[in-house]
């Protein structure tokens, strides 16, 4: 608890909330459906921590072969991803160490899918491009941050790219679960799509 304590006081600036400019039409459904019921203790960074800390829980049960429990608990913590963000946009509490830590939580979730299902049943070098892309992420985010003072928050396409890489693994999933190889033929479409959208949000960033 010390060393949280003094990261704070040492990153003060990642800890202040900042104005939200916008507000999707999907943040104000989230709330009403889900976010109301939530204690007020239950902040943005908490949902995102909960997300790192539970997938590894996602990754040994599909990893051991429970695939229809495994389907349901990363849809689940998948899900957490929309929470947090409408959370922090709704009740003002984006912060700089949310936008630094939630695509980082959310690299750890797809990369993990992609060590274990990408490679084995679609195809490796697919996999090796979305991994190097997501490892060319967390630089870029990294030197932004150390080198500039600068955190950038993720655009749409990235968000997009996103919503696409979580789309394929559930239907890489839902195929080991009812056995219907065409699913991955369909997953390799997707998530090459979701390479594209990658790019463009490396490029929108000044990559």
């Amino acid at each position: 608890m010390g060393f949280i304590k003094r990261f704070k006081e040492r990153n003060a600036d990642l800890f202040e909330y900042l104005r939200t400019d916008e507000i999707h039409p999907h943040d104000h459904f989230i709330n009403r459906i889900f976010l109301r019921f939530l204690p007020h203790t239950i902040t943005p960074n908490k949902i995102t921590f909960f997300r790192i800390l539970t997938t590894p829980l996602v990754f040994f049960t599909i990893l051991f072969g429970q695939y229809n429990l495994g389907v349901v608990l990363f849809i689940i913590i998948a899900s957490t991803d929309v929470l947090d963000g409408s959370l922090a946009r709704t009740k003002n509490k984006i912060t700089r160490f949310g936008m630094l830590l939630d695509p980082l939580a959310d690299k750890f979730l797809i990369g993990s899918m992609v060590l274990l299902l990408v490679f084995r049943y679609l195809n490796a070098m697919l996999g090796l491009l979305v991994l190097l892309l997501e490892i060319t992420f967390i630089v870029t985010a990294y030197i932004a941050r150390i080198k500039f003072h600068k955190v950038v928050m993720a655009n749409g396409w990235g968000k997009f790219k996103m919503f696409l890489q979580v789309f394929a693994t559930c239907i890489i999933l839902m195929a080991l679960v009812f056995e219907i190889p065409v699913f991955f033929n369909i997953a390799t479409g997707i998530l090459g799509l979701s390479v594209g959208f990658a790019l463009m949000s490396l490029y929108k960033h000044g990559i």
